[in-house]
């Protein structure tokens, strides 16, 4: 597994523009999303259409909305059209399966991009996020604001999706070192931030002290803040996001969240396009693993600053 460094990332963030628009790269290249009213989801299509379209191609992106039968049919669509590469960000680590085997078997090479499948051989690559490194990252900040004692809440992501296990797994196995922080609930919020405000609604009737909580992406984290706000409880609440999305850093600057970990989408979702470009001109993979970890970064107050584009962090 190869895995991209902070530097890496950095650099990838700030390279140069690509060449545009060479005789011999033209086609079609299907970007599939999971939804883009999530910040996060909308930046990796449009970071990859607009890569595809430097390099010469024409773009698409479509979403799925974490429906695999609507995930299958796009992937139909993309065979019917003749797309010369499928960029997915796979609706489900087993759902998504039969779908990466039926473009690859069509003859259309598939880079998956932010979640992965539980099955490798059949997709290119697979990029995504440095997710245990993100969450522990995430859980030591955390931890070091909260404290040794505090009653908390953690909000889980889709369980469909291998990341939302990872992240929880990668903060219980920092959080369970300290016996006098205790988890007084703990919620699937799906990644949603309607979803985060209607459960932290109903945490906080159940539990009249609540000190801090981390969460598996901002959305959720969002959500919950507009909870706490709503009840005159956010004051004094350590709240840590996941993602570093444009709201969660207004969040930062605002003083209603500690931080948020940062997932280089903007980087791996360019990179994903340029590895099918690769693919495509010369029928072979660009990097000799198919599953490809970028790290995360930590976005606080004392960097927030330096955040200079949607999901992306400067020097």
């Amino acid at each position: 597994m190869i895995k991209f460094t902070k530097r890496a990332v950095l650099a990838a963030a700030v390279s140069l523009p690509l060449m545009a628009g060479s005789a011999w790269a033209e086609g079609l290249i299907t970007i599939i999303v999971n939804d883009p009213a999530n910040p996060y989801w909308f930046t990796e299509g449009e970071v990859a259409k607009a890569t595809a379209e430097e390099l010469g191609y024409e773009a698409t992106v479509s979403a799925h909305k974490g429906d695999t039968n609507a995930e299958s049919n796009l992937i139909d669509a993309a065979i019917t059209n003749g797309a010369k590469a499928i960029i997915l960000d796979p609706a489900n680590a087993d759902g998504s399966i039969a779908v990466v085997r039926k473009a690859t078997q069509a003859g259309i090479p598939v880079f998956l991009v932010n979640a992965e499948i539980n099955e490798s051989g059949i997709a290119v690559a697979q990029l995504v996020s440095n997710n245990a490194q993100g969450a522990a990252l995430g859980a030591v900040t955390w931890q070091g604001l909260v404290g040794d004692e505090a009653k908390y809440v953690e909000f889980f992501g889709n369980p469909s999706d291998n990341n939302a296990a990872t992240r929880s797994n990668g903060y219980n196995t920092v959080l369970s070192q300290y016996p006098g922080l205790e988890k007084v609930a703990e919620e699937v919020a799906n990644w949603d931030r309607t979803q985060g405000y209607t459960k932290m609604q109903s945490i906080i009737q159940a539990n009249p002290v609540i000190d801090a909580l981390i969460a598996g992406n901002d959305e959720m984290a969002l959500g919950a803040i507009a909870a706490l706000k709503e009840s005159s409880k956010l004051d004094g609440v350590i709240v840590g996001g996941f993602d570093g999305s444009p709201d969660a850093v207004e969040a930062i600057k605002n003083g209603e969240m500690a931080y948020t970990v940062l997932q280089p989408v903007a980087v791996f979702s360019r990179e994903a396009v340029i590895q099918a470009d690769y693919y495509i001109k010369n029928g072979s993979a660009k990097m000799s693993e198919e599953k490809q970890l970028f790290d995360c970064l930590l976005i606080t107050p004392e960097n927030v600053a330096n955040y200079s584009a949607p999901f992306t962090l400067s020097n």
